[in-house]
């Protein structure tokens, strides 16, 4: 039996910009992030046992304006992470939701909007306290 030949245009690329893939992509790359703080986090704490004066000396480093902004980026990634996370796993519990996929991802997107706006305005007048201090 012969099979029908291909066109080219039957092939998709696969990055064509659909918003599960940007969805996917943001979840890896915020999984990635958290995974790192995680590292950074055990190592800062391990150093307790090297002396107060060691950990004193990694709080202080806390204090400075643009590792503030690096803490909002954290936040920001596990609230993405978080969100994106419990809309995969309905999905992976109820298969039947993928028929609303546009309609989920956008309420995603609201959740997420409607809880790292008021974080990141709170977070950045901290930062700025530091900055003028």
């Amino acid at each position: 039996m012969a099979t029908a030949r291909k066109n080219k245009s039957d092939y998709a690329s696969p990055y064509r910009g659909h918003p599960g893939q940007y969805s996917w992509i943001l979840h890896r790359i915020t999984g990635v992030a958290i995974i790192l703080f995680l590292f950074m986090h055990v190592v800062d704490t391990a150093l307790i046992g090297w002396g107060p004066e060691a950990y004193e000396r990694v709080l202080r480093a806390y204090q400075n304006p643009f590792i503030h902004l690096l803490e909002l980026g954290l936040v920001i990634a596990v609230l993405y992470h978080s969100i994106n996370g419990f809309k995969i796993t309905m999905i992976d519990f109820f298969p039947k939701l993928v028929t609303h996929i546009k309609g989920i991802s956008l309420a995603t997107a609201v959740v997420f909007a409607l809880a790292a706006i008021p974080t990141t305005v709170i977070m950045l007048k901290q930062t700025w306290d530091l900055w003028k201090a």
